[in-house]
């Protein structure tokens, strides 16, 4: 049982990471991403899992491994940036906070001063209040001390916005608000959701996110599970190669990669593999995404004690992913497509308004002690959209789905799924890294905390992105086996 729970474990990984690596297709001066990409060894040098404050993306972040050729091409003005988005969604992030609870001004706070002062529990969602405490059981994730940092304005590098401009209006909705195939080109669809159908809207921004490099990227990781009384059962290790390939911005070709990619309504892929630990070393999964939600995604796995690639079951992805605290739906908080026959939703905005909620990191100093706090935690004002997804389907596994989405970037930071007795049953929590001048939000320098409510068994993940040029062969499983 132990091994399958570890297989399972790092098949979970597998697709988390799915959505993390930058790909750059065809620059001749360029380097291939292996002549830079860094060992999990190297990085552990810059930043170790427990107890290390050091703002190693300060010192060995992008800017600093990155070939300069690439760095330059993925950098733009920042002003320019600035004001380009926020026409797009029409306002400024600082600009409209503050209005709830102005009394909790920027400074630092302990878990008492949120204890004692009421004005907290305004701010945060209920159960980021409820990790405001002290580490111990029956979870990892507790923040006993946090800074309160000034609200910034995000925004998503330039090609981006243009691309949002340019076809502006453009993307449709049917009758049921759903998405008319080939009707969204590239950028974000809604940067203003508005109507009867806001909440749909606001998910297909998510849906077509343009997060890490715009979705080109390399991604290696880390990552601990717990059991309730908060002993290590999982120490594991995976690294990803993903692509964008419909909707591209920044690096050519834009558009879609390729005919193939075009003709077939492919719209991104990755392939990774999990060097630890042994009883699952050498694991390697590929996946291909479909445009279509009706067009069920191409999942193999390369299971290296059976010598044998498999085609996995795409059409169930409700199966729990290899012992993580998620199932495939739940891969990056949620990757489930929206579909009017397959599991249907009724979509709310159920709040919009301003949170606190745990700050997009420049440098990486956020850590997590041995006792399994948070530590070095910021936290800033964001306006966000509160979605609820409710089931409309018995079959699926949760009754309804929160998501607390940013109004600015479109990001969400906490996804919360409810079990058909209306209990908590598993949570996700991300934060984000920005760099200013790449206009990119990705998963670098963060925590991803995934919790199973219900079992008491908890997660976290370390993860470390970079952009990264790949070919299609580098994104096969053939390519990639053959490569090793």
């Amino acid at each position: 049982m132990k091994r399958l729970r570890n297989f399972t474990l790092f098949c979970s990984i597998s697709f988390m990471a799915l959505c993390l690596m930058p790909f750059v297709a065809g620059s001749q001066d360029i380097p291939h991403p292996s002549t830079y990409i860094p060992k999990l060894y190297t990085i552990e040098q810059h930043k170790k899992f427990y107890d290390d404050p050091r703002p190693y993306l300060k010192t060995y972040g992008p800017k600093q491994v990155v070939p300069p050729a690439l760095y330059q091409k993925l950098s733009y003005n920042v002003e320019e940036m600035k004001k380009e988005w926020s026409a797009l969604v029409g306002f400024k992030a600082p600009d409209v906070v503050g209005k709830i609870a102005p009394e909790i001004k920027p400074g630092k706070y302990t878990y008492k001063d949120v204890q004692n002062n009421a004005a907290f529990k305004k701010l945060l969602w209920p159960d980021l209040y409820n990790r405001m405490k002290p580490g111990g059981p029956p979870f990892v994730g507790s923040i006993p001390e946090f800074e309160v940092v000034p609200t910034r304005q995000y925004y998503w590098a330039l090609p981006i916005a243009q691309a949002t401009k340019e076809n502006q209006g453009k993307t449709k909705l049917d009758g049921k608000g759903y998405l008319v195939p080939d009707s969204w080109i590239a950028g974000y669809p809604f940067p203003r959701p508005s109507g009867n159908f806001k909440a749909q809207q606001i998910m297909y921004n998510v849906e077509k996110r343009y997060l890490s490099y715009g979705l080109d990227f390399y991604l290696i990781g880390r990552v601990i599970g717990f059991n309730k009384s908060m002993k290590m059962d999982f120490d594991g290790q995976y690294q990803v190669r993903h692509a964008r390939l419909a909707g591209r911005t920044q690096a050519g070709p834009l558009g879609y990669l390729d005919d193939r990619a075009k003709n077939r309504g492919e719209s991104k892929t990755f392939v990774m593999d999990f060097p630890a630990p042994r009883d699952v070393a050498g694991t390697a999964q590929s996946a291909l995404y479909y445009a279509d939600p009706s067009k069920a995604d191409m999942l193999m796995v390369y299971v290296p004690s059976m010598r044998r690639v498999r085609k996995m079951t795409s059409t169930d992805t409700q199966d729990p992913i290899m012992g993580m605290d998620q199932i495939y739906d739940d891969n990056e908080g949620w990757m489930q497509k929206l579909s009017p026959t397959r599991y249907p939703y009724k979509f709310e905005v159920v709040e919009e308004r301003e949170f606190l909620v745990p700050a997009p990191t420049l440098d990486g100093a956020e850590y997590i002690s041995k006792s399994g706090e948070f530590r070095n935690v910021r936290l800033e004002r964001r306006p966000l959209y509160v979605v609820k997804l409710t089931q409309l389907d018995r079959n699926y596994v949760y009754k309804y789905r929160l998501f607390y989405i940013d109004k600015e970037t479109f990001n969400y930071y906490h996804v919360e799924n409810y079990d058909w007795k209306d209990r908590l049953y598993r949570t996700w929590d991300g934060n984000y890294s920005f760099f200013p001048e790449m206009g990119t939000s990705t998963w670098s320098g963060s925590f991803i905390l995934m919790v199973d409510h219900i079992d008491q068994h908890s997660s976290v993940e370390q993860p470390y992105q970079l952009p990264a040029i790949w070919g299609r062969r580098d994104l096969s499983l053939e390519g990639y086996m053959g490569a090793k």
